[in-house]
């Protein structure tokens, strides 16, 4: 998705330039502004732009049209009081733009992961008896037992053989588990081990079905 960037008319950008040289009394007020020659020349414009932007700052009180005269700054302060708002908006369209552009990066970063995920996934699909690194599943309802208890009190390793490599939950895939992971209800947990390794973890989390069996 391309970022989408907030581009100010030429005019609008005229037109506070225009407020700042008042401001800084570069224009004084009651000073005639000549859009045609001035204005067009000093900003490397087209008359037309500069006009516009003329109309935006007599449209504010900041200059005034006499007429058969001319353009004059009418306001100093009425000027400071645009530029005081027009950077504020500015500050906020910003703001919008660096929300907007967080966003767009969290979508491909999402993307991506959604990606890897898929990838795992399909690779646990793969026949163990093929490739016997491939992790197992096993998925924890809540029949399981040793729910909300974490690996390194449950002892995983010593009591299963098994190596817990990734625990997925809806669409969160914690990789590489440390001993403080805990397990929950709904989640899948991706292990790897010896032969023997599946068996004892369904008998671990899911005794009852075993003897049942």
């Amino acid at each position: 998705m391309a970022k989408k960037k907030l581009v100010v008319p030429r005019y609008q950008q005229i037109a506070v330039a225009i407020a700042e040289r008042i401001v800084e009394n570069r224009y004084h007020e009651g000073e005639k502004i000549h859009a045609r020659s001035t204005l067009a020349s000093n900003f490397n414009t087209s008359p037309e732009t500069a006009r516009k932007a003329i109309n935006v700052l007599v449209d504010l009180g900041i200059m005034e049209v006499r007429h058969g005269s001319g353009a004059y700054v009418a306001s100093k302060e009425k000027a400071k009081s645009y530029l005081i708002q027009y950077h504020d908006v500015s500050s906020i369209q910003d703001l919008k733009q660096e929300i907007l552009n967080s966003v767009n990066r969290q979508q491909e970063e999402l993307e991506n992961f959604s990606t890897l995920l898929d990838t795992l996934v399909s690779q646990t699909k793969i026949r163990h008896q093929t490739a016997p690194f491939v992790p197992y599943e096993i998925v924890l309802d809540d029949k399981a037992v040793h729910l909300n208890q974490s690996i390194g009190e449950l002892n995983i390793w010593q009591e299963t053989g098994a190596t817990v490599v990734a625990i997925q939950h809806e669409d969160r895939l914690l990789l590489s588990p440390g001993p403080y992971a805990k397990f929950e209800v709904g989640e899948t947990v991706f292990f790897v081990g010896e032969e023997l390794v599946f068996q004892r973890m369904q008998h671990f989390f899911y005794p009852k079905n075993i003897e049942l069996n």
